[in-house]
């Protein structure tokens, strides 16, 4: 696929018009469409993930302008759109300021990766940028090139699952990874030396992700990704089961996760915002000893065994 450069126009208008303004304009322009609209930043994000932790600079968004951002080929003269779209936008009373600019493709699909470096986890695992070079130290490297849509393993709810990770495999697990995303947690328990590692997430991209990131990594042929909600489409025990993904999901899956683990097996969730760690806890009870709590600047990993 080939990746071209767009213009960008950016009309900003008042809350009480926004919706006005995206209905008109999502008629009448031809290009790509996205509007940011902060107005019930809280609950949605409630309703869609179920945390309560929002980024402090999306919390000081101004909440009384919403802005709808267009993007057009480079071939098409801007001008054109933004007069016919102001004018629409006019006659029907909304007031509006405008913005063009030029974005080159390698400004968004490359300069995000400034902020991805190297990244050593607990006492063996090191983060590696496909396209940083070697570090040499000695750790175990795990070569990721995470996309556009995936993590990269520095947030505290994936690097607490990888510290755990490091601190108890001890080689030749099985594992099942739900909710696998780019794939970071099976291949960190594949290069500390588990037998073999199943993935599971509902995005067919992610799945796709983790296979090449599983190749990258050379433990390909012990990887097995599969695309589905949550364990409906795995089967067998396994000795190892990782899940980070948010505390709602996480005790949804609580209720058969045992029936796919071996006696003894370890259990690592992770994902849990603060507030939702004592229900995460409770929701345990009677199901699983809980071996170790690992907490960091709002977030919660817990390691458990199930009862026998």
């Amino acid at each position: 696929m080939e990746y071209t450069d767009y213009n960008e126009v950016v009309f900003s208008v008042s809350e009480e018009d926004l919706d006005l303004a995206t209905d008109i304009i999502s008629v009448a322009n031809t290009g790509g469409i996205y509007v940011e609209d902060y107005r019930n930043l809280e609950q949605e994000v409630e309703e869609i993930a179920h945390i309560d932790l929002i980024d402090e600079d999306l919390l000081k968004r101004d909440r009384s302008v919403g802005k709808i951002h267009l993007y057009l080929d480079v071939t098409v003269n801007p001008a054109e759109i933004t007069d016919s779209l102001g004018n629409l936008l006019s006659a029907s009373g909304v007031q509006y300021e405008l913005d063009t600019s030029l974005c080159r493709y390698e400004d968004w699909a490359d300069n995000w990766k400034k902020y991805f470096n190297p990244t050593a986890i607990g006492e063996r695992l090191m983060i590696r940028p496909a396209w940083e070079p070697e570090q040499n130290t000695g750790r175990k490297e795990l070569i990721l090139e995470p996309g556009l849509a995936f993590g990269t393993g520095t947030h505290e709810t994936t690097r607490l699952c990888l510290e755990l990770l490091d601190r108890y495999l001890q080689g030749g697990e099985t594992v099942l990874d739900v909710g696998c995303g780019s794939g970071i947690l099976s291949i960190a328990a594949l290069l500390l030396d588990a037998e073999q590692a199943v993935g599971v997430d509902i995005d067919e991209l992610a799945v796709k992700t983790a296979i090449e990131n599983a190749q990258a990594n050379q433990v390909a042929e012990r990887f097995t990704g599969i695309c589905g909600d949550l364990t409906d489409k795995v089967h067998g025990k396994f000795q190892v089961v990782c899940a980070n993904i948010v505390a709602d999901v996480i005790m949804m899956l609580n209720e058969n996760i045992r029936d796919f683990m071996l006696p003894n097996s370890l259990y690592l969730m992770s994902g849990i915002i603060d507030t939702r760690e004592q229900d995460v806890l409770d929701n345990l009870q009677g199901k699983f000893e809980v071996l170790e709590i690992c907490r960091e600047r709002g977030w919660t990993a817990i390691a458990a065994r199930p009862i026998q």
